[in-house]
C-alpha cells in the first residue's frame, strides 16, 4: 500500500464514520446542543524530569474553548479544585497541557495543578475521580508550581514524565484560590468531570470530588510524547463532531472511532500514516457566523481556525465537517457561495501550512427540527 493510498483510506474512513454518526445526531438533536431524543501562549520550558526524546509530541486530546460559564462572573472557581476527565487514544511517556482563560475578564491564578491516569475508564454510567496508583504528577509552568493566565490568554505547562496507556482516561486538576471572573469552558463534553471544595489537586482517592459536571473547564489540550503516532489529525466541526448525543463516558464520538481505526490500520499497514485524533467540534458551530459576546461564544470556524487547528501540536491532516448550521440558521436567505468561499478559505490556510485537508460531505438531516423538503 502506498502512502497516497493511505491518505485515501483516511478519507474513506472519515466519510464512513461521519455519515454513520450523522444519521444518529441529525435525527435526534438540534445543532445548538438541545437534545430532542431519548439518547442522551506562552509555552513553558520542558520539565527536567522529562525524557529528551522517546517519540514525537502529538495532540492526544483537545477541546475548543466555547463560552463563558453562566454564574461564574464574580467568583469563577475560587477555592475549588477542578478535576477534568479527558480521554486519549494514543499512549505516551510524557505529557503537557494547555490552560485557557479566553473568556476571563481578569487574570486566572493557578497555584496547584496535577495530572494522573484515571483509576478506571468510564463505562457509560459514570467514570471516576480516583487516580491509578503511583501516577499522580505535579505540573509546573516555566519551572514554577503556580502560574497566572492573563485574561483572554492561555499557558502551556512544562512536560512531565508520566506513562499514559493507550485508550485511557486522564485526570487534569487545577486549583485557583482567588476569584477570576467568567470561567472558560467547553459544554456538552459527554464526559463527567469533577469539582471539590478546597485544594485537593493531589488527592488520589477521588473522595472529596462530590460535585459532578458535564463540561470541561480551563483545559483545552493534552499533548503526549508518543511512539505510537507520527502526527495529529484535527477535526473541525459542529455537534456531529462534538458528539452531542453520544453516550456519556463511553468515548464513542465518531472521532473516537476514527482514532481506533487509524491506530489499527497503521499497525497493520506500514504505509498508512500513524496519527492521533483530536476533536475540535463545537455544537451549533458555523463556518461564517460567531455567537454573541466579546470574545464571541461559539466563534465561527473561520475565526477559530488558527487557534483550534493550526496551533495544535504536530498537525498533519485537517478534517472539516462544517456548514450544516450555516444553512439551517439562514434557510430563508441561504448564501451558498459565501459558505463555500468560507470553506475554501479554511483549505487555503491549511494548504499554506502544508497540511492535507479532508472535507466531509454535509449529511442528510431528515427528522432534524430544521429540516424540510
Amino acid at each position: 500500500m502506498t502512502r497516497r493510498h493511505g491518505y485515501s483510506l483516511l478519507a474513506a474512513i472519515v466519510t464512513l464514520i461521519v455519515a454513520a454518526s450523522a444519521v444518529l445526531y441529525g435525527v435526534l438533536t438540534s445543532d445548538d446542543g438541545t437534545s430532542t431524543g431519548a439518547l442522551g501562549t506562552r509555552r513553558g520550558s520542558h520539565n527536567s524530569a522529562a525524557p529528551a526524546s522517546t517519540g514525537l509530541w502529538v495532540g492526544a486530546w483537545a477541546a475548543a474553548p466555547a463560552a463563558a460559564e453562566p454564574g461564574t462572573e464574580s467568583l469563577g472557581m475560587a477555592g475549588r479544585s477542578v478535576r477534568n476527565v479527558v480521554h486519549t487514544g494514543v499512549a505516551g511517556t510524557s505529557a503537557r497541557i494547555t490552560l485557557s482563560n479566553l473568556y476571563g475578564q481578569s487574570p486566572l491564578t493557578i497555584t496547584h495543578a496535577t495530572i494522573a491516569v484515571a483509576a478506571s475508564r468510564g463505562t457509560g454510567s459514570g467514570g471516576t475521580a480516583a487516580a491509578a496508583p503511583d501516577t499522580m504528577r505535579r505540573l509546573t509552568f516555566s519551572g514554577a508550581p503556580s502560574v497566572v493566565v492573563p485574561a483572554g490568554g492561555h499557558v502551556v505547562s512544562d512536560a512531565v514524565r508520566i506513562a499514559v496507556p493507550q485508550d485511557t482516561d486522564v485526570l487534569v486538576t487545577t486549583y485557583s484560590p482567588t476569584p477570576s471572573g467568567p470561567v472558560t469552558l467547553h459544554p456538552h463534553a459527554r464526559q463527567v468531570s469533577y469539582v471539590a471544595q478546597g485544594d485537593h489537586t493531589e488527592d488520589v482517592t477521588g473522595t472529596p470530588y462530590t460535585e459532578r459536571t458535564p463540561s470541561w473547564r480551563y483545559l483545552t489540550a493534552l499533548d503526549l510524547l508518543s511512539d505510537q503516532a507520527d502526527g495529529t489529525v484535527v477535526v473541525l466541526g459542529d455537534s456531529i463532531t462534538d458528539g452531542i448525543t453520544s453516550t456519556v463516558d463511553a468515548n464513542r464520538r465518531w472521532t473516537d472511532v476514527l482514532s481506533e481505526r487509524l491506530l489499527a490500520a497503521g499497525a497493520e499497514h506500514r504505509d498508512v500514516p500513524r496519527y492521533s485524533v483530536v476533536n475540535e467540534g463545537i455544537s451549533g458551530n458555523q463556518v461564517l457566523a460567531d455567537g454573541l459576546g466579546r470574545p464571541a461564544d461559539n466563534p465561527s470556524g473561520l475565526h477559530r481556525f488558527s487557534r483550534d487547528v493550526l496551533d495544535r501540536t504536530n498537525v498533519k491532516v485537517v478534517v472539516v465537517d462544517l456548514g450544516i448550521n450555516d444553512i439551517l440558521r439562514n434557510r430563508r436567505t441561504p448564501e451558498p457561495a459565501k459558505i463555500v468561499n468560507g470553506l475554501r478559505s479554511l483549505v487555503r490556510q491549511a494548504h499554506a501550512r502544508g497540511l492535507k485537508v479532508v472535507g466531509a460531505t454535509l449529511m442528510p438531516a431528515a427528522g432534524h427540527p430544521g429540516w424540510s423538503t
